[in-house]
């Protein structure tokens, strides 16, 4: 039986539903740039794969986490899934992928840069990836599973020193889900008012991820007490993607190779 945590949002879990749904939006937003070979960097537990197949010629799925390639391989029979903790993507020559998407990746990344600069190798002449990440302009504590978050203007800097053009989008929100988040933040400031030696920013990340993990589960459950049906409600539909980076939740960056 599988164990979802909060930074794993389950599309099984009913107060995991506004997140499992902002994540999948990238999925749907990508598709307009998905063609040829295409690689998945952190497929998860293939929250989009359906969503990509169709129009890709072919799909490689990476992900970490052994139990749950094992999981995939059982779901989609005949669709490559490989097991591979990156970076640097050994197994695959440069100049092999149309298309490389990775969602909600780099900010696990410890070296950010070489992520960047191996996806670049990897695409062919005229490819792209397209990436997501949280906005930090919008989170609201410190993420302990994270290594960094990034202000729009951060990523934009960082893969313009690699890629040779940068589209910067976001994932935003409408009122219903800005005012989800509105809640959110209010709920975690009620938590954040005890930690008042500024704990979250000086213990190291390792002794915050179970405190972190209970809290961040039990506001999830309180939120969808609170908000009843509006949690359930929301759809992908809900996360328009935007024009301007700062007016989104999420970055959600198009790289382009030459």
């Amino acid at each position: 039986m599988a164990t979802y945590t909060t930074e794993i949002a389950s599309d099984k879990l009913i107060s995991d539903n506004p997140i499992h749904q902002r994540l999948l939006k990238a999925y749907i937003a990508a598709k307009p740039w998905v063609s040829g070979k295409l690689l998945e960097v952190g497929c998860g537990e293939g929250r989009g794969v359906e969503e990509l197949l169709p129009l890709a010629e072919s799909y490689i799925g990476l992900d970490k986490i052994g139990e749950v390639i094992q999981m995939l391989q059982a779901k989609f029979p005949g669709v490559d899934f490989r097991q591979a903790v990156i970076p640097p993507f050994q197994d695959f020559q440069s100049d092999t992928f149309d298309t490389i998407v990775s969602f909600q990746v780099i900010e696990h990344i410890p070296n950010d840069r070489l992520f960047l600069q191996e996806i670049y190798r990897m695409l062919k002449p005229g490819g792209k990836a397209i990436i997501s990440t949280p906005n930090i302009t919008h989170t609201l504590s410190r993420n302990p599973w994270h290594e960094r978050e990034y202000t729009p203007q951060q990523l934009i800097d960082l893969a313009g020193e690699i890629f040779d053009r940068v589209e910067a989008k976001g994932i935003g929100g409408n009122d219903k889900v800005w005012a989800y988040h509105e809640a959110n933040r209010q709920s975690v400031q009620r938590i954040m008012r005890f930690d008042i030696f500024d704990l979250q920013h000086k213990l190291p990340a390792s002794l915050l991820r179970m405190p972190y993990e209970i809290l961040n589960r039990l506001n999830r459950n309180k939120l969808h007490k609170q908000q009843g049906k509006s949690v359930v409600e929301i759809s992908h539909a809900d996360y328009p993607l935007v024009e301007d980076p700062a007016k989104g939740l999420d970055l959600f960056y198009i790289l382009w190779k030459k």
